[in-house]
């Protein structure tokens, strides 16, 4: 591979990294708010570490009339994904004090949005560091695909092509400009994440667990602040919330975009919206009706069990509302085989995507 080429992805790497020690800065806030300075060090080490090798890849600058090649965007992705991760790993390991293993893994699982986590005491642990996992599922949800689909069309490379790459995203270009649709995706992304944390304080959370689970579940993550998920809160408007969250993080983003641009039945009419929310209430129906005659539960909490279990797996997120592998054999095959479909392409959740399914 040309050396021009290498120059160009560690710059925009390095800019990823400058502004992963940027956000930082907000765990850091976060645990003089709550008195809990102890771990402040170990994040000040990290965004400092973090923010110099961000700063050595942009400093010797970028190559001009540099085109970069689909290869070229993939090794983009995945190099920039692992690069991103070492150092996010950086505050698990100064705070945790566990291995460096288990922390590359912790911040893998998060900017991947996968949810799976080698942490637990999560209820009584630092702040800054439960933020920081929410955080690392965030950015990794949208904020640097999206900030990156807003920078490469400054440095003449196409940003559109990297978001296709990272989200499966087939949709039609609904701006002419890729930077000016990433200001919007970004701003939806925003937009929504602030709603799921005023709707998960209104339901009953404290405002810090509110925000921690927005940002979970906009990005269809699933890191949670407590051991037992969402079963830690018995309000039921905080689990049809999260329900609410976790299906707007699985729909188009190009789609969001065309609605503010005045298209108001964009997601209504895509048949991609229409048979993931079709999928979604058939099996809510089916499967809430069968655990409601199985149970002693009244039918609309039956149903409430079952339509965030199935609508996290089937998004990928991975909360969760009690033990559903105890439902019995038939509804653990089901969501064994729930868990392949994902959401909408161009969207948070992962999985096979459900367009797929339809062109098959």
């Amino acid at each position: 591979m040309a050396l021009p080429t290498l120059r160009i992805i560690g710059f925009i790497i390095g800019i990823f990294l400058i502004t992963l020690a940027i956000a930082m800065v907000v765990p850091m806030a976060t645990l003089v708010i709550f008195e809990r300075t102890g771990d402040l060090p170990s994040f000040l080490w990290a965004s400092m570490i973090t923010f110099i090798a961000g700063l050595a890849l942009v400093i010797p600058g970028r190559p001009e009339h540099i085109h970069l090649r689909p290869r070229d965007m993939y090794l983009l992705t995945v190099s920039s994904w692992v690069v991103v991760c070492i150092f996010a790993a950086l505050p698990f390991l100064l705070t945790q004090h566990i291995s460096y293993t288990d922390s590359f893994f912790e911040s893998m699982s998060g900017i991947t949005a996968t949810g799976a986590t080698v942490l637990s005491g999560l209820d009584s642990m630092s702040p800054g560091i439960l933020i920081w996992r929410s955080m690392l599922h965030w950015l990794g949800g949208i904020g640097f695909i999206g900030m990156a689909v807003a920078i490469l069309p400054l440095l003449r490379i196409g940003g559109m092509r990297l978001f296709q790459t990272e989200s499966s995203d087939r949709s039609e270009k609904v701006m002419p400009r890729s930077h000016m649709v990433a200001r919007l995706i970004v701003a939806t992304y925003v937009g929504i994440t602030i709603f799921g944390s005023l709707a998960f304080w209104w339901a009953g959370m404290n405002i810090f667990d509110a925000i921690n689970h927005a940002m979970s579940a906009i990005s269809t993550g699933g890191f949670s602040t407590s051991d037992e998920s969402l079963a830690h809160w018995q309000q039921p408007a905080v689990h049809w919330v999260a329900v609410v969250v976790m299906i707007l993080g699985s729909l188009p983003f190009a789609l969001y975009v065309a609605t503010l641009r005045g298209n108001r039945k964009a997601l209504i009419k895509d048949q991609q919206v229409q048979g993931l929310l079709g999928m979604l209430l058939v099996t809510w129906l089916v499967l809430g009706t069968w655990y409601w005659w199985t149970t002693d539960l009244h039918w609309l909490d039956a149903l409430r069990h079952v339509a965030l279990n199935v609508t996290s797996v089937v998004t990928t997120t991975g909360f969760a509302l009690g033990d559903y592998s105890l439902w019995g054999n038939f509804s653990l095959m089901l969501f064994f085989y729930l868990g392949f479909v994902g959401g909408c392409s161009g969207s948070t959740a992962g999985g096979i995507k459900i367009f797929r399914f339809q062109v098959a």
